[in-house]
């Protein structure tokens, strides 16, 4: 079991949400994972094209697209939200007042929840469940539950 509230933390931002677990974290599953089918797909063009045609299967004649975003995945590179601005939310505010008001989560400010946040109406829910969540139970009870569950 992960607990140490440190590590913890380079893997959930401030407003809670699983940086580790997102398509443009670094380090993150989803990019090893695709570098990794990347690798395995190899030259696969070729076979797709012929693979429409020989098994009558359309859907291959859509793999250049299926590449292209592939190769996005592998390419993106974030470091996550307690290293730098978020790539994905564009316009979040969540790490800077968090610095601001020297909080590690939002749970712990005295303004929590606010309107500070930059979020559309159904991320901004999402946050106030993670964040009542881990006042709740603890940052790292809920990192344990959390964990091994899909960001999305």
């Amino acid at each position: 079991m992960e607990n140490n509230v440190e590590v913890i933390k380079q893997k959930l931002g401030p407003c809670g949400l699983h940086c580790s677990k997102c398509f443009a974290f670094a380090t993150g599953e989803i990019h090893n994972l695709s570098q990794q089918l990347e690798t395995l797909l190899g030259n696969f063009d070729n076979y797709a094209k012929r693979f429409a045609d020989m098994l009558e299967e359309p859907i291959f004649s859509k793999y250049p697209d299926f590449k292209m975003f592939l190769h996005y995945l592998t390419t993106v590179n974030c470091g996550g939200c307690r290293k730098e601005k978020c790539k994905l939310f564009k316009n979040c505010r969540v790490r800077s007042c968090s610095e601001k008001e020297a909080v590690d989560f939002c749970f712990e400010c005295k303004k929590f929840p606010c309107e500070n946040t930059g979020f559309d109406e159904d991320l901004r829910k999402r946050y106030v469940i993670i964040n009542n969540r881990m006042k709740e139970i603890g940052v790292e009870k809920y990192y344990d539950e959390v964990k091994n569950k899909s960001r999305y």
